[in-house]
């Protein structure tokens, strides 16, 4: 059983990339079958696109409440019937109209260690914490969503990433997302080999 995944983004994409990438080489059992932005510009949705997988864009301005929103994404996302659903750079906070509806599916990729740095801008909020000497070390998780709690759901997989002296905050955010490109196919490669086992 091919795994079928859907990517939840609202940027650039990169961690999109690196999941088309490993599907295509056969690095992990599994196809993304649907990509979901919540802006229209998002660049993830031309990465998509170039690899033929069918996108969709859900803006919140057309719907009047979160739940609405939540819903129609909910609505979009089913009819992919995905085994997984992966939050690369979506920034929304799902709510349990989504999440109900595919209970142990929905991972997240967060750039900071288990309780540590939750919300937005985490790589910049660790190096101005390093600046001031009160970090040295950073890192990624990938866990499950299982509520509406931000970036604190059980863990997956984590992968701790030191932060040099002569580093800048460029340089921290390249190795920051590479660490995120390899953690979460580790991850994926978890779940999958994992639903194998229990459909078999």
């Amino acid at each position: 059983m091919t795994a079928r995944l859907v990517v939840l983004a609202s940027g650039n994409g990169t961690n999109l990339q690196a999941i088309i990438d490993a599907c295509e080489s056969k690095q992990i059992d599994a196809q993304v079958v649907g990509v979901v932005s919540d802006k229209h510009e998002a660049f993830a949705l031309n990465r998509a696109q170039c690899h033929n997988v069918e996108t969709a864009v859900v803006a919140a301005k057309l719907h009047k409440t979160r739940q609405q929103y939540d819903a129609r994404l909910a609505q979009i996302v089913g009819a992919w019937q995905p085994h997984i659903i992966v939050l690369a750079g979506f920034m929304r906070v799902l709510s349990n109209i989504f999440l109900s509806q595919f209970p142990n599916q929905v991972i997240n990729i967060h750039p900071a260690l288990p309780e540590e740095l939750p919300g937005t801008r985490a790589i910049e909020r660790a190096f101005v914490e390093f600046t001031q000497g009160t970090r040295h070390v950073t890192g990624v998780m990938v866990h499950y969503v299982p509520d509406e709690g931000v970036d604190n759901g059980p863990v997956i997989a984590q992968q701790t990433v030191p932060i040099h002296a002569a580093d800048t905050l460029v340089t921290l955010e390249a190795r920051m997302h590479a660490t995120e490109h390899a953690l979460v196919i580790d991850a994926l490669q978890q779940l999958i080999t994992q639903q194998k086992a229990a459909t078999s």
